[in-house]
C-alpha cells in the first residue's frame, strides 16, 4: 500500500500542507516578536486577532508594522483588516 501512487500523492499533500502551516506559524511568530519589541507587550485581543490572520495579511502586517508608532496604530490596522473581510 505504501508504494501505491495514491498513497504517495496523499503523503506528499500532507507534507506540503505541513510545510505551509509551519511557514505561516513562523511568520506569525516573527511578526509578533517584532510588534512586541516595537510596541511593548500586546494585549490578548490583539494577539487573538493576529492569530486569526491568513498568510497574506500576516505578510501585510509584517510590512505595515514599520509605520506603527503605538498600539493604537496596530489596533487601527487590525480593525481595517476585519472590516475588509
Amino acid at each position: 500500500m505504501r508504494e501505491s501512487v495514491i498513497y504517495q500523492e496523499i503523503l506528499e499533500e500532507g507534507r506540503l500542507e505541513g510545510k505551509r502551516e509551519g511557514r505561516l506559524e513562523g511568520e506569525r511568530r516573527l511578526v509578533m516578536r517584532q510588534l512586541t519589541k516595537l510596541l511593548g507587550k500586546l494585549n490578548a485581543k490583539a494577539k487573538k486577532q493576529i492569530d486569526r490572520l491568513p498568510q497574506k495579511q500576516i505578510e501585510a502586517l509584517g510590512e505595515a508594522l514599520f509605520g506603527f508608532r503605538s498600539q493604537d496604530d496596530l489596533k487601527n490596522w487590525l480593525n481595517k483588516q476585519t472590516i475588509a473581510h
